[in-house]
């Protein structure tokens, strides 16, 4: 057929542009296999963690075997690729640099275990627990912003994996899934001080032993593995005089998904023990208390009226 005669004179005139074209149609056939492969482990997977798996690593050796392809495309006949190679490196290089950092982003993540699904992280100035990390974004459920403590927002935030490269990440739950955490409490001049002290240990200890507990153990494996001095786990209570009262600074340890609610139950469970002293603790507040109004004497002059 003419149009068939016609196509094989245009390669043959034209070889650099359809060595391209079939290069760019290997990559499409490569990454439409990817996607098939990992729409029909999805479907017949129904473990949720063995889906996942299993659809990543479908899509690492994809990635993996494409750079072999590619490889071998273009040094199987260096004479007729090397402008196109040059050309077709320095174009790509240049548009889809953030492309190519997020792929290896991807990588550099899932090797050296930056993070994980599951995890809760802060990058890029954004905070929130991953849920999802795929060759090119990483995907969270973001809490923070506009919410107090940590609670989530409700939107979910897809962020490159460049930023791997690009900044510090802050994980909340890798090796070690707690945290220290603290609040101040201001009590009144002429309190029992020893009793207030005694009551706020007592308190935080009950409510915080399975976490104490649990963080030794797991602060020794940190300690073991990193070249990071012991620290304290158990609650510990500061005292600082100030102009207007004493201030107690609590501090202790706590699950990192559990920083919100265990601070309630402290507060909460320190608050009653304080009214059941009758009055010997109180807690101070920044109100003003007038000591005296000194005495002001006005007088009024009569007036007098003119006819």
């Amino acid at each position: 057929m003419k149009w068939i005669q016609f196509i094989r004179e245009w390669v043959a005139e034209h070889p650099l542009i359809s060595s391209i074209f079939k290069y760019l149609l290997l990559v499409a056939i490569v990454l439409i296999c990817i996607q098939f492969f990992r729409r029909l482990l999805r479907k017949n997977i129904l473990d949720t963690s063995a889906r996942y798996k299993s659809q990543k690593g479908i899509e690492i050796i994809g990635y993996i075997i494409l750079i072999i392809l590619s490889a071998l495309y273009f040094t199987g006949n260096t004479k007729d690729f090397t402008v196109a190679i040059g050309l077709f490196s320095a174009g790509v290089a240049f548009t889809l640099q953030e492309l190519f950092l997020s792929i290896a982003g991807s990588l550099y993540i899932f090797i050296v275990k930056v993070y994980k699904p599951g995890d809760r992280i802060e990058i890029n100035g954004i905070k929130g627990d991953v849920i999802d990390v795929d060759s090119i974004y990483t995907t969270m459920m973001e809490i923070g912003q506009w919410v107090n403590s940590d609670n989530y927002t409700g939107r979910i935030v897809k962020l490159s994996n460049a930023f791997v490269f690009k900044g510090p990440i802050y994980n909340y739950s890798q090796d070690f899934p707690f945290i220290w955490d603290g609040f101040d409490l201001p009590i009144r001049y002429g309190s029992d001080i020893e009793l207030a002290k005694s009551i706020i240990i007592k308190v935080t200890t009950n409510i915080l032993s399975n976490f104490t507990t649990n963080s030794k153990s797991q602060w020794k494996d940190v300690v073991n593995k990193y070249y990071i001095e012991d620290a304290i786990v158990d609650p510990s209570l500061a005292m600082k005089l100030t102009d207007n009262w004493i201030e107690f600074n609590l501090r202790y340890i706590v699950d990192y998904k559990k920083r919100r609610s265990t601070r309630d139950a402290l507060n909460d469970a320190i608050r009653k023990a304080f009214e059941a002293t009758n009055g010997k603790i109180i807690l101070a507040s920044s109100t003003f208390e007038l000591v005296k109004i000194p005495d002001l004497d006005v007088n009024v002059a009569p007036k007098h009226s003119t006819l």
